[in-house]
């Protein structure tokens, strides 16, 4: 996603370098599409008086517009809070903002609601950028205080009210932490009002954002609003290795993408046998080592010939489990399993026009052996032929 200011320039992203106050909304996190915005209203309705304000790494609020003001996406305005007011950006208004609120569960209610001020002026926006700029700096200070107390606590973030009258200090801890000595030192250095937080891990992911080993942007910092818990039997049921080093995300936690597609294993794992099914033969009793649950293939070993796998289908494995409810045994797996005998041998094919993977390299200079043999044997029959020669001029 870019905004039309993030445009090439000689072959070049150029970027807007809003630093997360791009004016058409269209490169920040967690972007919503304002689908509605070519809709007109009907006759006599009067357009929603609520809209939605984003704030830093993607926080967001709604705020009622008693005063009418006539705001699009993109304005910087000024919103209550709890003690002076804060600047944030619309990102969204007209009816969008009522289908999100109620998807959200956030009441109508006038009373309750906070209220948009004012447009930002000139001179909000100065004292909120530099509020902003102390961030960083003051976010290196605390972090060293926190290790000087030793506190087992990490500051991810800091950010600053619109008025830079108070700073939110957002953490991350494993257990609960006693910071009201920490909090004194805080505003005897910064010398303003302090309020901590704690965030989950997933949570201090998706404010700070990153890249994630898939290549793309976390899906925390883009989309996803919601955390499900991941448990390992998401990664039992499709058949991964329990590696804590590729299951986990950024956040430490397991990956919110191993939730995706385990809905579809679940389904197709209806049919299939328990991976605890015993076969009883005339041979021996047979346990399950192996599925494939994208082929319906499950592979199937005799107690005591453990390096020996039979692989046979989920049908011809509901026959035989149907069999041995009747108390009846089969002779062996090998009847069953001699009929998908097949042949083993890749086939790949040039399906992106590659030729070879040496296309690239430089081609190899041509040897000259056979040019130089060729040449000694000339020279040697030269020398044969001189004293022929001489002796015949001498006579």
């Amino acid at each position: 996603m870019a905004c039309a200011s993030c445009s090439t320039k000689d072959g070049q992203p150029k970027g807007c370098k809003n630093n997360g106050t791009c004016g058409t909304d269209s490169c920040n996190k967690l972007t919503v599409f304002d689908w509605l915005s070519n809709m007109s209203l009907p006759s006599g309705e009067k357009p929603f008086n609520w809209v939605e304000v984003r704030y830093k790494n993607g926080r967001k609020e709604y705020y009622h517009n008693p005063d009418n003001l006539t705001l699009s996406i993109g304005d910087i305005v000024a919103t209550q809070a709890k003690a002076g007011h804060d600047i944030g950006m619309i990102t969204l208004a007209g009816e969008l903002v009522r289908v999100q609120m109620k998807r959200k569960s956030i009441p109508e209610d006038l009373e309750e609601g906070l209220k948009i001020y004012r447009k930002a002026t000139q001179k909000d926006i100065d004292i909120w950028q530099k509020a902003r700029d102390r961030e960083e700096s003051m976010k290196v200070k605390a972090r060293q205080f926190a290790i000087d107390l030793k506190l087992q606590m990490k500051i991810s973030d800091i950010e600053f009210q619109g008025d830079a009258s108070k700073a939110t200090f957002y953490y991350t801890a494993e257990e609960r932490v006693d910071f009201r000595e920490l909090i004194k030192v805080f505003a005897r250095e910064f010398r303003t009002r302090i309020e901590m937080k704690q965030v989950g891990f997933r949570q201090e992911a998706s404010r700070l954002g990153g890249i994630g080993s898939c290549g793309r942007e976390l899906c925390c910092s883009t989309w996803l609003t919601d955390f499900r818990s991941v448990s390992t039997s998401a990664a039992r049921y499709q058949q991964l290795s329990l590696n804590p080093q590729k299951l986990a995300g950024q956040c430490g936690k397991l990956k919110c993408c191993l939730n995706y597609e385990l809905d579809t294993y679940l389904d197709a794992l209806k049919d299939f046998p328990k991976a605890d099914t015993k076969l009883y033969t005339e041979k021996g009793t047979a346990i399950c080592q192996k599925t494939d649950i994208f082929k319906r293939h499950m592979w199937f070993a005799y107690e005591g010939e453990w390096a020996t796998w039979h692989k046979l289908t989920t049908d011809q494995v509901l026959e035989i489990i149907d069999s041995n409810k009747k108390k009846e045994k089969i002779a062996s797996l090998e009847e069953y399993a001699s009929e998908l005998a097949e042949d083993t041998k890749a086939e790949f094919e040039n399906v992106v026009g590659q030729d070879s993977l040496t296309r690239f390299d430089s081609p190899k200079p041509k040897r000259k052996r056979k040019n130089n043999r060729n040449k000694k044997s000339n020279n040697r029959n030269r020398n044969k032929r001189k004293p022929q020669n001489s002796k015949n001029a001498a006579k």
